[in-house]
């Protein structure tokens, strides 16, 4: 009985620099986060789109403190979708604090668009900037307690239902069921039925009972935040969200029915300024490497002709 030798498997250099861009592109930062519609935060001094770490269960990016910035929403699907937008903890259309049940932005199927800031008007918002929590438009309306996050929540539309059509009934069947009506008419009643029961009165809908007890709850989530806020002060080098210049911005109104209360898909992304997320190790850098001595140090370096004195 012989053994017989198995042949090792070959890498070549080409499978091998396959497989390293493979685990680099594994261990990369994404960009865009969600299901529905890709979120993504750009920097819009420079164009770039901020690299999204994950980290301690939760997604991160690195602002530049005074850059101005910009929420974009990508909608995948093919059907309409509202996303109600939150920077810091408010609603980045009302002002107030952010809830899901609040106004927001109607994107069309497959439709880009960026939410630049704070919306003033029909035709003109506050722009986003990366600034200190003391000079955020949340910690200057005395909401500090949420300063570090934007928040994305999704809502599928609900389709209008499909009225049946009624297709008419032949001459010859009206006339039929014309004189049959006559001819019971015409016949002495031996008594009168008693009337049917009055049907029950429809029940309030979910969004009237919401409606109606929306100011209280408000009211009072507004004091549960107040006084959060004054009992955690934020920390000053932390990065919030300001309320920058004004600009040119313009939309229109539509309506829109969501498929549900709760929202299909929550978005959050947290930021800070680079410096913190390293010092907390969202962002894992690599350690500066010492040069290494060199044998021949001057005869490394190709020398030119220097400038006079």
């Amino acid at each position: 009985m012989t053994t017989g030798a198995f042949p090792l498997p070959v890498i070549t250099h080409a499978a091998l620099a396959a497989l390293t861009a493979v685990l680099t592109l594994a261990s990369a930062p994404a960009h865009a986060v969600g299901r529905l519609a890709d979120i993504t935060i750009v920097d819009r001094d420079t164009g770039a789109t901020l690299p999204v770490h994950y980290a301690k269960g939760e997604y991160w990016v690195a602002g530049r403190p005074g850059a101005r910035y910009a929420v974009t929403v990508h909608n995948r699907s093919g059907e309409r979708l509202l996303a109600v937008p939150s920077v810091d903890g408010v609603n980045v259309l009302s002002g107030e604090t952010a809830a899901w049940d609040q106004r927001g932005y109607v994107f069309s199927p497959y439709e880009r668009y960026q939410i630049t800031g704070w919306r003033k008007s029909s035709s003109e918002v506050a722009a986003f900037e990366f600034s200190s929590i003391a000079n955020s438009y949340a910690g200057r309306t005395g909401r500090p307690a949420n300063v570090g996050v934007i928040g994305v929540a999704l809502f599928r539309e609900q389709q209008p239902v499909a009225v049946p059509s009624i297709t008419p009934e032949p001459y010859r069947q009206r006339r039929e069921a014309r004189d049959s009506a006559e001819l019971q008419r015409s016949m002495p009643s031996a008594g009168a039925l008693p009337p049917p029961p009055a049907a029950a009165a429809p029940a309030p809908t979910a969004e009237a009972d919401s409606s109606a007890a929306g100011p209280s709850a408000l009211s009072e989530q507004r004091s549960a935040n107040s006084s959060v806020a004054k009992s955690m002060p934020a920390p000053s080098l932390r990065l919030g969200t300001a309320h920058g210049q004004r600009e040119t911005s313009v939309v229109s109104h539509t309506t829109f029915t969501r498929l549900q209360d709760q929202p299909n898909e929550v978005i959050s992304i947290r930021y800070d300024s680079r410096a913190n997320l390293v010092a907390s190790g969202v962002i894992r850098e690599q350690p500066a490497r010492a040069p290494s001595p060199r044998a021949f140090p001057q005869s490394d370096n190709v020398s030119y002709v220097p400038d006079p004195h």
